[in-house]
Parts: C-alpha cells; sequence; structure tokens
C-alpha cells in the first residue's frame, strides 16, 4: 500500500462520500423507536433488544472481517461487505414487522455492515503516514457521523408523511450507493494484505503490548457510552419534545432532526480533533474530551424536563466530547501494533468494544422500564 498522503484529497473525498452512503442504514432504527415501540407492542427492553441485535451482529462480523483482512485484500472485504449491506439494509425496509422479526433482520444488517468500518481504517493506515493519520481517520469517521446525521433528517421527514416504512426504504438505499461510490474510487487502488512472518504471534504483539490493549480497554468504554447514547438520544428528545406539548408522531420526527443535529456536531469533533491529535500528544487530547464527556453523560438523562433549548445545547456539547476522541483511539492503535496484526488488533477491539455497545441500548432499556413501571 501506498504511503505518504499529507491532506484531503479527491481520493479521500471518495472514501469519505462512500461512509455517509454506507451510514445512513444505522440510525434509521433509532429514529423509528418511538413509533415502532407502540406499533409493534414492545417493551422499551425489547425496543433496545432490536438495537442490541444490530451491535451484536457488527461486533462478531468485525472480529471474522478484520482478522479476515490480515490475510486477503482488505479492499476486497470492505467491497463485498458494502455490496452486502445494500442487500440486507433493504430486506430490513421491506420484511420487518414486529420484534421476532425485526431483531433478526436488524442484525443481519448489522453482520453485513461489520466489514465497512475496521477495514476502511486499514486502508487508510496503509496509504496515510502517522503525521497525517489522525486527520485521515477524523475525516472517516466524521463521514460516518455525517451518514447518522443523513439517516436521521430523512427518518424525520419521511415518518410524518409515510410511516416508519418509508423511513427504512429511502435510507436502505444508502448502502447500495455507497458500494458504487467505494467501487470506483478504490478501482486503481492497490490494497494487500502485509503479510506476517515467522515468530511473530497474536499473543505477542496484540496480547502482550500494552499501549495496544490499554487503547483497546479506552475504546470498550468510549462505545458503551456512545452507542447507548446514539440509541437513545431519539427517543429521549422525542420524549423532552413530548413534554413540551408536541404529538407522539411529530415528537418522534423532530427528536430525530435534533439528533441528526448531534450527529453533525459529532461530525465536527471527528475531522477537528483528529487533525488536533496530529499536532498535539494524542493522550492529552483524548483526557480532555473524556472528561468532558463523563460529565455530559452523568447529567444529561436529568434534564428531561428542563427547556429544550438548553438540552439540545448540553446534548451538542455531549455529542461533541463523546465522539471526538473516536479518531484518536482508532489512530493511536494502528501505530501501535504492527502492521501484519493491525487487522487482529481492529478485530479483538471490536468484540469488546461492539460488545459493550451491544449491552448498552439494553441497558438503558431495563432502567427506563424499572424506573417507568407502566400504569
Amino acid at each position: 500500500m501506498e504511503r505518504g498522503r499529507k491532506r484531503f484529497d479527491g481520493w479521500l473525498a471518495g472514501i469519505c462520500a462512500s461512509r455517509v452512503f454506507n451510514g445512513m442504514a444505522f440510525m434509521t432504527y433509532a429514529a423509528a423507536m418511538p413509533v415502532l415501540k407502540d406499533e409493534w407492542g414492545m417493551t422499551a427492553a425489547q425496543a433496545g433488544t432490536v438495537a442490541g441485535g444490530f451491535q451484536i451482529g457488527y461486533a462478531v462480523s468485525l472480529v471474522i472481517c478484520s482478522g479476515l483482512a490480515d490475510r486477503v485484500s482488505p479492499k476486497a472485504v470492505y467491497l463485498w461487505s458494502m455490496f452486502a449491506a445494500g442487500i440486507s439494509a433493504l430486506g430490513f425496509a421491506l420484511l420487518a414487522h414486529d420484534f421476532a422479526s425485526a431483531v433478526v433482520l436488524n442484525t443481519a444488517v448489522g453482520v453485513s455492515l461489520g466489514g465497512t468500518y475496521t477495514t476502511g481504517l486499514m486502508i487508510l493506515a496503509g496509504r496515510y503516514p502517522s503525521r497525517t493519520r489522525g486527520m485521515a481517520v477524523g475525516y472517516f469517521i466524521a463521514s460516518t457521523s455525517c451518514g447518522y446525521a443523513c439517516s436521521l433528517l430523512i427518518s424525520g421527514a419521511a415518518i410524518p408523511v409515510g410511516g416508519y416504512r418509508l423511513a427504512f426504504l429511502l435510507t436502505g438505499l444508502g448502502p447500495a450507493l455507497g458500494w458504487a461510490m467505494a467501487a470506483v474510487t478504490l478501482r486503481a487502488t492497490p490494497v494487500v494484505a502485509a503479510g506476517r512472518r515467522p515468530g511473530r504471534r497474536f499473543t505477542r504483539e496484540v496480547l502482550a503490548n500494552r499501549p495496544t490493549m490499554l487503547l483497546i480497554g479506552g475504546y470498550t468504554c468510549h462505545n458503551w457510552e456512545l452507542q447507548g447514547m446514539w440509541a437513545w438520544t431519539p427517543a429521549f428528545m422525542a420524549a423532552c419534545l413530548g413534554m413540551a406539548g408536541a404529538g407522539r408522531v411529530d415528537a418522534a420526527g423532530s427528536g430525530a432532526y435534533v439528533a441528526a443535529l448531534f450527529h453533525a456536531v459529532g461530525l465536527l469533533a471527528s475531522f477537528s480533533m483528529g487533525a488536533l491529535s496530529d499536532r498535539i500528544d494524542r493522550a492529552r487530547v483524548m483526557t480532555a474530551l473524556a472528561a468532558v464527556s463523563m460529565a455530559c453523560s452523568f447529567a444529561f438523562g436529568w434534564m428531561l424536563e428542563w427547556p429544550v433549548a438548553l438540552v439540545i445545547a448540553a446534548g451538542m456539547l455531549y455529542a461533541f466530547a463523546a465522539l471526538g476522541d473516536s479518531p484518536i483511539l482508532s489512530a493511536a492503535l494502528s501505530e501501535s501494533v504492527h502492521e501484519a496484526y493491525l487487522g487482529a488488533a481492529l478485530g479483538l477491539r471490536s468484540l469488546v468494544g461492539f460488545g459493550a455497545a451491544a449491552l448498552a441500548p439494553v441497558a438503558f432499556g431495563l432502567v427506563l422500564d424499572c424506573t417507568n413501571p407502566p400504569a
């Protein structure tokens, strides 16, 4: 793989555009959750389980695809996964109709999308040196946030007009468009596996690598917070708007718009903090962001009856801090482990990180069920 790229260019723009389209499939369920919970007769724990099924499928797929990419081209895994995501996203849109079908189909979407994240990071790590890698990874993750925001914006517009089915159909087209964009961008880009040499082992290169394991632990905590927040923030904002007098469907649509704003702020955080970490010690930037995010996480849930404008302002700060350290964690991991074991390290990180992420929405739902018993 070629190295030496220093700035944002047309190639990186194409990769980022493919991630924007791909990200459109991620947040539609979260946007529609307030409506689906009633229409499908789900408890909050069941609603969280559907979101958790996606995360479990995503985590398992990440592990498999990351390890596979160490042995075959990350480019091949990336493109085939995006192609599968286009099929599975439309399958969910057309076939999901109750709790059981939603769990199965949303898990399938997660499985297909699992090969589109770590493989993209591996492609970037082979193309950009350490001095600009934070910038490149930041744009890559920011483009995902842009896709999430588009998912929520489209859903917010579609739900009041054509219900959840229209929202799923429109956003389900995104991964197919993302695959087409990625295929064109990577067509002339050689991407090969780094290859492993005798004497190098996973236990030595990853498990016994203290900086790598600490970064994996940090990413796990980061994902627990972030995925729990993303899964339930649209519903939380819908509840805030409902307290302010909005009807159920209108509140769901407006809650999706507000959550889209939060993802747009996260987009800004990703590329700005990734680039900042190229210039300042990565650990210091991560520590500062984690401190702000922790304070916001403890406070945000108590703001239900606050004025909506203040809740939105707090949510924007929360979104910035919670996502800002994501590209730094990824860039730092790519620098801490031998390139032949980067896929394996990312796979382990995905297993524990997204395993925690899968449990976070369910835990959130269980807390809601326990503290808000049915009348």
